[in-house]
């Protein structure tokens, strides 16, 4: 079910862009920038008139359940065609996550494989590309491209993050996805860090200088 009312997402900008002659429009959401551990991780997508829609909204609106029912849809459909970027946390201190977002972003169009000729970014910022688009402000909640990508870029990061908890038990990864819960914390303090936490983001930062 969704969380609480919003606008709905649909063809407004994607339409828009057909109309001044472009051909492929592909929307760019990312998922995982705040976390203190794991990757972030975009998505590109594109989608034809006539796929399945329903229920396809911005992935933080949608419940668990539904998410995974919408993402199962999409990821079926023919109709629905995606890449995905991940970077991980090694390279996110290197650079910041707004820069590995980005590069998340950029990695999501190579692995769509696809002539792509326009943008639909998530947010106010635009991937370092010479393709034309628009960065659209909440953007996962207005354009269906962005928000079929958000919940298929929350899906594919939850799923590492499953994975990684098996590899680092006792973090409680597979529960929290990285996020700071007080368990999380609390976790880090008593084990130190992981392989994945993101050593530049607080308090994990001050958590290793003790």
């Amino acid at each position: 079910m969704l969380l609480e009312r919003t606008d709905i997402p649909s063809f407004l900008f994607e339409d828009q862009a057909y109309n001044l002659g472009y051909r492929y429009v592909v929307g760019l959401d990312e998922s995982g920038r705040g976390p203190l551990a794991g990757p972030v991780v975009a998505c590109a997508c594109h989608i034809e008139k006539g796929a399945d829609l329903a229920g396809v909204q911005d992935s933080k609106l949608l419940d668990v359940d539904k998410r995974k029912e919408v993402y199962e849809r999409l990821i079926r459909d023919p109709l629905v065609v995606f890449g995905v970027g991940i970077v991980e946390s090694d390279a996110i201190d290197k650079s910041n996550i707004l820069q590995a977002s980005m590069q998340a972003m950029l990695l999501a169009l190579q692995d769509l494989k696809q002539a792509t000729d326009y943008l639909l970014v998530d947010g106010n910022f635009f991937p370092n590309t010479t393709l034309p688009g628009l960065a659209l402000i909440r953007g996962d909640q207005r354009s269906v491209s962005v928000a079929a990508a958000s919940i298929i870029a929350k899906e594919v990061r939850d799923g590492l993050m499953r994975e990684y908890h098996k590899k680092w038990p006792g973090y409680g990864f597979d529960e929290h996805k990285g996020y700071a819960t007080k368990g999380h914390i609390l976790a880090v303090k008593l084990r130190g860090v992981s392989p994945i936490h993101r050593l530049s983001f607080e308090p994990i930062r001050s958590l290793v200088k003790q």
